[in-house]
C-alpha cells in the first residue's frame, strides 16, 4: 500500500478484498439508476422510478430490499447445493475481474503480468454458473436456458480474446497497468498531447470487444438465454430471493467490468493527458478519470440493448463464426504487420 502506512499482509489483503466486495454492488447500482432507471426513461419519454428518494434514487436500493425479503424457493426436484451454488459461481466470476482492474498507478488490487489473461479466463467462469443454474433447476426451460448460454458464451469468447490480441502486439505486454503506461507515453506523428489510445489503430478491435462483451452479457440483441417470450427467463426462471439478486449484481457488475477492461484496453485507462504516467495526482483524479471512460462505454452497452431486437439462435453463431471471428483475426494480421514494419 502506498498511503504511508505500513500493513501486515492479513490486513493488506482484508482491505482489499473489502474494496472489490465494495465495488460490485456499488456499479450495480450506478449503472442500474443511471441507464436502466433514468438515461433509457428519458430515450423513451418516460420518467422512470421517481418515489423512493430524489427523483427515484432510492429505489434500486428499495428493490434490493424487497428481493431479500422475499422468500427462497427451491423446486422440489431441484440438485439443492448445485442450485444455490450456481448464482455465487456467477457473481464469484465477476468479483475476480475486478481484482486486476486498475483505477490509477498504484490503485489495483493485483498487478499481474498476465493480467488481460487472467480477466479473460475468469470472466469465462460465468457460464459454468449459468450451466449449473439450468441444469439444478428441474425445469426444461432453465435447461434449454443454461444450454443457449453456454452454447453463446463459448461462441463469443473467441472473438473477444482475439479482440485483444491487437492491443498486446502494440504494448507488447499482458499487464494491464503496462497498457495503459504504453497509451500514456504514445506519440502520434512524434506528438504526444493526448498519448497514443489505443483505440485509433484497434478500433476495429474495439467492436469486436463490444459486441462480444454485449453476447457474453447476454443482453439484447443476444438475450436468447433469458428470453422472455420464449423460454420464460431461462436459467433464472426458479430462482427468487435473494439468490436472484445475485444474479442481477452480476450482470450488472460484469457489465461494469468489461467496460473497465475496455477503457484500459482502448482508452487509455485512468491516464489523463498531461500528467506523467506514474503521478501521484492520478492516484486521485485516475478513478474518477476511469469512471467517466466506463460510463461512456456502457452508455453503448445499454444503448444497443435497448435499441435493437433479438437474433434468432442460428443467427448469433453465424454472426461469430462467419463474421466476427475472421474480422479479428484480419485485424491481428494487419496488426502484426504494421508493427513489423513500423
Amino acid at each position: 500500500m502506498t498511503l504511508g502506512i505500513e500493513l501486515a499482509y492479513w490486513q493488506e489483503t482484508t482491505v482489499k478484498l473489502a474494496v472489490v466486495l465494495a465495488v460490485i454492488p456499488t456499479a450495480s447500482l450506478i449503472l442500474v439508476y443511471l441507464f436502466l432507471f433514468k438515461w433509457v426513461s428519458f430515450m423513451q419519454s418516460r420518467l422512470g422510478p421517481m418515489e423512493a428518494g430524489p427523483h427515484g434514487s432510492l429505489q434500486l436500493i428499495a428493490e434490493a430490499v424487497k428481493f431479500l425479503q422475499k422468500e427462497d424457493l427451491v423446486p422440489e426436484k431441484a440438485d439443492r447445493r448445485v442450485f444455490a451454488l450456481a448464482p455465487v459461481v456467477v457473481l464469484g466470476s465477476t468479483f475476480l475481474m475486478f481484482v486486476v482492474l486498475p483505477a490509477g498507478p498504484d490503485l489495483v488490487i493485483e498487478s499481474l503480468e498476465t493480467g488481460i489473461f487472467y480477466a479473460l479466463a475468469v470472466s469465462s467462469l460465468s457460464a459454468l454458473g449459468v450451466l449449473m443454474a439450468g441444469w439444478a433447476s428441474a425445469n426444461k426451460y432453465a435447461l434449454l436456458g443454461g444450454l443457449r448460454a453456454a452454447g453463446q458464451l463459448i461462441a463469443y469468447e473467441l472473438p473477444l480474446v482475439l479482440a485483444v490480441i491487437g492491443v498486446v502486439i502494440q504494448a507488447e505486454t499482458l499487464n494491464l497497468q503496462n497498457i495503459v503506461v504504453a497509451q500514456a507515453d504514445g506519440e502520434i506523428f512524434g506528438w504526444g498531447g493526448i498519448g497514443f489510445p489505443f483505440v485509433l489503430t484497434q478500433f476495429i478491435g474495439l467492436l469486436i470487444f463490444m459486441i462480444a462483451a454485449q453476447a457474453e452479457l447476454t443482453q439484447a440483441p443476444f438475450d436468447m438465454p433469458i428470453a422472455e417470450s420464449e423460454i420464460v427467463g431461462g436459467f433464472q426462471v426458479e430462482y427468487s430471493g435473494f439468490r436472484f439478486l445475485l444474479f442481477f449484481m452480476a450482470e450488472f457488475g460484469t457489465a461494469f467490468a468489461f467496460s473497465a477492461l475496455g477503457a484500459v484496453l482502448f482508452l487509455g485507462g485512468w491516464w489523463f493527458p498531461g500528467f506523467d504516467a506514474d503521478s501521484d495526482t492520478l492516484n486521485v483524479i485516475g478513478p474518477i478519470v476511469m469512471l467517466v471512460k466506463i460510463l461512456a462505454l456502457s452508455f453503448v452497452i445499454f444503448w444497443v440493448r435497448f435499441t435493437y431486437p433479438r437474433l434468432r439462435e442460428d443467427q448469433l453463431q453465424k454472426f461469430a463464426w462467419k463474421f466476427l471471428i475472421p474480422l479479428a483475426l484480419a485485424n491481428i494480421l494487419v496488426t502484426g504487420i504494421l508493427k513489423v514494419a513500423f
